[in-house]
């Protein structure tokens, strides 16, 4: 088919709310201005800047600033309002009383969201922002939407030092106090078990608990939380959806983070690249049937019938793994799935695929198989890491796979290739494979075949 290609195409503009950071720059990639602009992206927002300061500053620290005139400064946040439709605003590194003060004034003339992280120390320990500068951060706390302090820049703006939950929320309701609308308390320097950012308005407070990740890399965890934040609001969410949907990505961010430098970075495109893995994540799940369909796999499927399940690169729910809607059952000249591939289609096998990755989050595929003494015989054949679970030890109160996962990955020397539950009263024996890989479940699939059909 022929195609004019001397006729000139239609614009299909992308329109994408603005929101604008107002702080320094890492020459690491982690924090500061390029934190903030790869967080907006992701969130679907066009990020633009005003820069205060430059940082030769790495994952292990900063080792330099230079702060820029506040004449600069205010020019910068001038040509973005001249020209852009700014929905949210945040501030981060200011660095001296002058650059507050500049920065307060140019955006208390506009009406728009201003989420205000009081960047005063960086993770690292290093400094900054001049002593004699914290009191200048008063007129621009009392205007914003929301301030987003850690324990100790919490501790610096009032006095009140949080070191639990109850403090934390004394010291949110004294910013608010100060005249802002809103204050979020990180819960990342307070000794507690879990993390609990606390977010405190004027009526109500509300806590966000995740799990304390072990030897995190949280080197631009506050900018990308802050940045996270006004992309929110810039898109038309409310304070407490912008602020509990951050808090997520920031948890996510934390655990799958970039292994970059010495100490690491968050990762800020997380969801990017989970969106991206969708097509294909569908697709791999699709060439694992194929292959138990062409090799008639019907010597595997137990009664319940088979099910496939992908689970996207930092998958943390059900809805974010795909599988077959229905199963893969035997008929009567062979297997067929019994439905097409969507996300979320699996519950029992998804649960204990996303439990066996808090132990070895490399794992990201896993089926469902016959079990018998000739499957329990073929997986000591091919040498594979076994684990076996009795659901009579079952506590009464634990989720079936969060209790199997832990009882068996959590206990693992090495990674099980093979999980076999012996069954109990009404349940069916089962084989579960796990593989990092599509193609190498399908590999362990049929070499399972192979040994219990020879």
């Amino acid at each position: 088919m022929d195609h004019d290609t001397t006729r000139e195409r239609r614009p299909a503009a992308d329109a994408r709310p603005v929101a604008l950071t107002v702080a320094g720059s890492d020459s690491g990639g982690g924090a500061g201005i390029q934190a903030d602009l790869a967080t907006m992206g992701a969130h679907g927002a066009w990020g633009t800047s005003a820069l205060t300061s430059v940082t030769a500053q790495h994952t292990r620290g900063v080792d330099s600033t230079h702060v820029l005139p506040p004449d600069e400064v205010a020019a910068q946040v001038d040509a973005v309002f001249d020209d852009f439709d700014v929905r949210a605003v945040k501030t981060g590194m200011l660095a001296t009383a002058p650059v507050i003060e500049t920065v307060h004034e140019r955006l208390a003339a506009r009406d728009v969201p201003v989420v205000v992280d009081p960047v005063m120390v960086a993770t690292s320990g290093d400094r900054l922002l001049d002593r004699e500068a914290e009191s200048a951060y008063e007129d621009l706390v009392s205007d914003a939407t929301l301030v987003t302090p850690n324990a100790d820049e919490a501790a610096v703006l009032t006095g009140t030092e949080p070191t639990d939950t109850g403090s934390a929320c004394d010291a949110g309701a004294d910013i608010v106090a100060m005249g802002a609308d809103a204050a979020l308390v990180k819960g990342g320097h307070i000794d507690t078990d879990g993390v609990v950012d606390v977010l405190v308005t004027a009526d109500d407070a509300i806590a966000f608990e995740h799990p304390r990740v072990a030897d995190a890399a949280t080197h631009g965890s506050g900018c990308t939380l802050s940045a996270a934040v006004a992309a929110n609001l810039a898109t038309g969410d409310d304070l407490t959806d912008a602020v509990e949907a951050a808090v997520d990505f920031v948890a996510r961010a934390i655990r799958y983070h970039a292994d970059v430098g010495a100490n690491g970075a968050v990762n800020h495109h997380v969801a990017l690249r989970n969106r991206a893995a969708a097509r294909e994540t569908i697709a791999d799940i699709e060439r694992v049937v194929d292959d138990l369909v062409a090799a008639d796999a019907s010597a595997l499927i137990p009664e319940v019938g088979t099910n496939v399940v992908g689970a996207l690169p930092f998958a943390e729910s059900v809805d974010e793994t795909v599988a077959v809607d229905g199963r893969v059952a035997s008929v009567h000249d062979g297997v067929r799935p019994t439905g097409g591939v969507r996300f979320g289609a699996s519950s029992h096998v998804a649960r204990f695929l996303l439990s066996a990755r808090e132990y070895d989050p490399a794992l990201r595929f896993a089926c469902n198989c016959r079990f018998d003494e000739s499957v329990a015989d073929a997986v000591e054949e091919l040498d594979w890491p076994s684990a076996t679970y009795d659901r009579s030890e079952e506590p009464a109160d634990a989720s079936t796979m969060d209790w199997a996962g832990r009882s068996t990955f959590g206990a693992a020397d090495e990674t099980p290739v093979a999980v076999l539950d012996h069954g109990a009263h009404g349940k069916e024996p089962i084989c579960k494979l796990v593989a990092p890989d599509a193609g190498t479940l399908s590999k362990r699939v049929l070499a399972l075949l192979d040994v219990v059909e020879g």
